[in-house]
């Protein structure tokens, strides 16, 4: 039975009384309902744009602010060695070497360890001046690379460029013998692979420990990386695009006389030596792979990055949608959408079959070091060191001697390992 507040037709019966505030509940409810959806959709526009913003930052070159400021230099009393003084942050106190450019990257400074520090400076050792004048007050960027050319570790080296699809790319060749009068070196060469926002420099750290094992570097530039031929889009691929210049790469390795290849890729080229290993027609020349700090997921390291940056996770998901989506060029500008799909190796885990080594700093505040472990477990051919306290890529300068003990440990044994065939990686 209806209660006697209603009718038949089930219409409430309201008494003139009841009106005024029946009315004032329908408005409170209308004009509540509009704001919900106005803070909706004002949630949902600030999360887009926010995802523009990342997704153009992954596939768009960038520049190196100065980050880091010279606050003193002082000599030591009792060694006499040169001593700077820098702000401290969660790079200047990290113990190893490191290196300062300045003067807009054309001055170079290596930097050893810590001598003291207090809240707010960080005092250590000056240990080489390659370029330009260390004055007070000047403004650099700390970087892990440490040298600006391979003779700075006392590595003979020759110039040369590599014809890629876009136009002759700069290269450097490191002969294992150290004779740089022929272009023709037999054996097995390292073609090296730098990250996202770096360049040739980066690679000489993996170059000292290929000379010690035999091999001959080479050591490219890629498209849109300021020294190599740019995209009419200029944007990065991540790994899409660049491995084209990658295979002409080893092509001109192998017509130099190269009888196998070893690719070493840092951070984004971690990505791409892993597509060029999979699509490249040298596929069967690759023996091995030496990767530091690598992108194996997309999808992840936008997840990783959001969350470090307290930003909602669905941000970099749509961040990763949009360079997938066929629309998302007109947001990105670049030039066609990238599945990130094709790049996430913990899904895609059982198509590498060359032998790999990472080596991954556990605390890496850019690429998740989790996607390293897993897909170590997960693949018999993939084997993994970890570090603490080198954040992102700076495995070397943190532990040199271990670092390199890795490699040269691992790398032999893996080159008498025969690599799987077929179309995987």
């Amino acid at each position: 039975m209806i209660g006697a507040c209603q009718n038949d037709d089930m219409t409430t019966l309201i008494t003139p009384g009841q009106d005024s505030n029946a009315r004032s509940w329908r408005r409170g409810a209308v004009v509540g309902a509009a704001a919900s959806i106005g803070a909706a959709s004002a949630t949902f526009a600030l999360s887009g744009g926010l995802a523009a913003l990342v997704a153009r930052h992954v596939v768009t070159p960038s520049t190196r602010p100065g980050n880091v400021q010279v606050l003193k230099l002082e000599k030591d009393p009792n060694s006499g060695q040169e001593l700077i003084t820098l702000p401290a942050n969660p790079d200047t106190r990290v113990a190893g070497t490191y290196a300062i450019r300045f003067d807009d990257g054309r001055g170079l400074a290596r930097i050893g360890f810590i001598v003291h520090q207090t809240g707010g400076t960080v005092t250590r050792l000056v240990k080489r001046v390659y370029r330009g004048e260390l004055a007070v007050g000047k403004r650099g960027w700390w970087t892990g690379t440490v040298y600006a050319r391979p003779s700075d570790a006392g590595l003979a080296y020759g110039k040369i460029h590599v014809e890629t699809p876009l136009g002759p790319a700069p290269a450097w060749v490191i002969p294992a013998d150290g004779d740089t009068a022929t272009a023709h070196h037999t054996g097995t060469w390292a073609v090296m692979v730098h990250g996202r926002g770096a360049q040739r420099p980066e690679c000489i750290r993996g170059a000292r420990v290929a000379h010690e094992l035999g091999l001959h570097s080479l050591i490219l530039s890629y498209r849109n990386d300021q020294e190599a031929p740019s995209t009419p889009d200029q944007r990065y691929g991540p790994g899409f695009t660049e491995w084209e210049d990658i295979q002409a790469g080893i092509g001109y390795a192998l017509d130099h006389g190269a009888s196998d290849i070893v690719l070493f890729g840092w951070s984004m080229g971690g990505a791409i030596v892993l597509r060029t290993t999979e699509l490249t027609e040298y596929r069967d020349r690759i023996r091995a792979l030496v990767l530091t700090g690598p992108v194996v997921d997309w999808y992840e390291l936008l997840a990783h990055q959001t969350r470090i940056h307290r930003i909602p996770r669905r941000v970099g998901r749509m961040a990763a949608d949009l360079i997938s989506h066929r629309m998302g060029p007109r947001i990105t500008g670049l030039a066609a959408p990238l599945d990130l799909h094709a790049l996430d190796w913990l899904s895609r885990w059982e198509d590498i079959t060359t032998p790999t080594l990472i080596l991954h700093s556990t605390d890496d505040e850019v690429v998740p070091v989790a996607g390293s472990v897993e897909l170590a477990n997960r693949s018999p051919y993939v084997d993994f060191v970890g570090f603490s306290g080198a954040r992102h890529t700076k495995e070397w300068n943190i532990d040199r001697k271990r670092y390199e003990r890795a490699i040269r440990d691992w790398l032999p044994a893996a080159l008498t390992r025969r690599a799987g065939r077929g179309s995987g990686v």
